[in-house]
């Protein structure tokens, strides 16, 4: 367990600032947005391996949506509630909540289409596109993706920098499939989460499975059991990892799957989750076409269960274990609707609570294909043929043959590559980088003018063992055994480092992006 006295790092680049207009709503600074985005293009990339196609959904629906999806009854007083001028008069002040300026949250509305709620969750926009179309046995499972924003009128009191706020942005997904699909999918889950976590280095993270809640959820409770077994087994199917029980804590449609982290400060944080839901397909009336309706949700096969427990037909006949009799049983049925069952999926969760969590696990520390200050450049003197050789490396790591190259491909890599000329020692110079957080530093002196190779050290960086090993792939040979575990014999300035080609540097940068080192 970490130690819960240690005191938080502190960022060396600051990710998000805030503003009392709007409290528990971060912006994001250009560092910060570059986290952002690089774990978005991340998840991106692995989705057509798991099946999953995005989506974009909006923001704010009419009361009757969330009446029909039961938010409104178990989840309303935790959502942000909004009018139009245009379909209804200005609210009075006097119906503000004076703490929160937000509307009283009325417990029925005579009109709730003049009343509207910012979504807290996606899964509602998901169950309308899934119905958007007629969709067959054939065509599942269906897994929608979605980074737009969320909403939750979390109290004052219980904001906390990125681990809890009200505007948040979830990779989100849902899965809608057969019964008979549920425990690969669960499985694939599984396997999709522990491929994340794995590159993106998130330590011994714990399961929990968190069954149905005493109070407050909807559903039978036989159809909760049923679900809270097909949970564990896929679980079981997707992981070799042991999981824990939280009595009560499923969410009011489901029991779900938890993926359970402590920071460095021993705080504790869900990031993943993996739902299983009978009840949303239901209210909003979704159903795929199957050929033997029954056979889908296991009612053919009860069915002749009990007949043989009545007598009404003999025993099992080997036969049976090819399906023969149950086709015979079954031969009279038609092709008909199915509720499909829906499957919500989270591997980080909150991206801003996961960036928090990982900027207080690293200290701060990125690898370098997420790291927002991945190279910088720095001079020793001012002679004109170092500066103009230091600013024709920064333009040459920039991918130059792009520049006038418009429009850019889609898949054209780009480095934010910094450039610091100004007059000052370079000890200073390297003090300010190692601040600032940059992976890598180059140093140009008149030998590399001279010689036309340039000087790299690996600075605040996490893996660095794996940062060398990379640079020894692009250039045998350049590790002392000596200084194995620090890097090279070179020094530089002090720091352990080694001198390059700026072909090799391009190579050794590439290298990392694509391993996610």
């Amino acid at each position: 367990m970490p130690d819960p006295n240690r005191n938080p790092p502190l960022l060396p680049q600051q990710a998000t600032c805030s503003f009392p207009y709007l409290p528990g709503s971060p912006i994001f600074t250009p560092e910060g947005t570059y986290i952002f985005q690089k774990l978005q293009a991340f998840l991106r990339a692995q989705y057509p391996a798991f099946g999953f196609q995005e989506v974009l959904t909006p923001t704010i629906y009419k009361q009757s949506l969330w009446e029909q999806s039961g938010h409104w009854e178990n989840y309303k007083n935790d959502m942000f509630i909004v009018g139009s001028s245009k379909d209804k008069k200005e609210i009075p002040s006097s119906q503000l909540e004076n703490s929160r300026m937000q509307p009283v949250k009325p417990e029925k509305d005579s009109d709730s289409e003049t009343i509207s709620g910012l979504k807290p969750m996606n899964c509602p926009a998901h169950c309308i596109l899934f119905a958007s179309k007629t969709r067959s046995y054939q065509d599942l499972p269906i897994r929608y993706a979605d980074f737009s924003p969320l909403h939750r009128d979390e109290v004052s009191g219980a904001l906390s920098g990125l681990t809890r706020v009200r505007c948040f942005h979830q990779d989100d997904g849902h899965i809608f499939c057969r019964p008979t699909q549920i425990k690969d999918e669960i499985a694939k889950s599984i396997q999709f989460m522990e491929t994340v976590y794995r590159v993106l280095g998130v330590p011994n993270y714990h399961l929990l499975i968190s069954t149905r809640p005493e109070k407050g959820f909807i559903g039978t409770r036989e159809e909760w059991e049923r679900a809270e077994k097909q949970l564990e087994e896929g679980l079981q199917q997707g992981t070799a990892r042991s999981f824990n029980y939280s009595k009560g804590d499923g969410a009011f449609y489901g029991p779900k799957i938890d993926a359970i982290i402590w920071d460095g400060g021993g705080r504790k944080h869900q990031i993943g989750t993996i739902q299983l839901d009978f009840q949303l397909p239901k209210r909003f009336n979704l159903s795929y076409v199957a050929p033997r309706p029954e056979s889908e949700t296991g009612e053919v096969f009860r069915k002749f269960d009990r007949r043989i427990r009545k007598g009404l037909v003999a025993p099992p006949r080997p036969e049976s274990e090819t399906g023969e009799v149950v086709r015979k049983f079954d031969r009279g049925t038609r092709k008909g609707p199915v509720a499909p069952v829906m499957i919500h999926r989270a591997i980080l969760g909150s991206l801003e609570r996961f960036m928090a969590v990982l900027i207080e696990i690293n200290k701060g520390k990125w690898p370098f294909w997420l790291n927002p200050n991945p190279v910088v450049v720095l001079t020793v003197t001012d002679n004109p043929l170092v500066q103009d050789y230091a600013k024709g490396i920064v333009k040459q790591l920039n991918n130059p043959q792009l520049e006038n190259n418009l429009p850019r491909p889609l898949n054209s890599p780009y480095y934010k590559i910094d450039l610091n000329d100004r007059d000052m020692t370079v000890a200073r110079k390297i003090a300010l980088a190692n601040e600032k957080g940059y992976a890598i530093i180059v140093v140009v002196g008149e030998k590399n003018v001279k010689h036309q190779y340039i000087d790299v050290t690996v600075s605040n960086i996490l893996n660095q063992r794996r940062v060398w090993d990379t640079i020894e792939k692009v250039k045998p040979g350049s590790q002392a055994p000596v200084q194995k575990d620090r890097g090279v014999g070179t020094a530089i300035r002090g720091n352990p480092g080694v001198k390059l080609t700026l072909k090799q540097l391009q190579n050794a940068m590439q290298m990392m992006t694509d391993q996610y080192i």
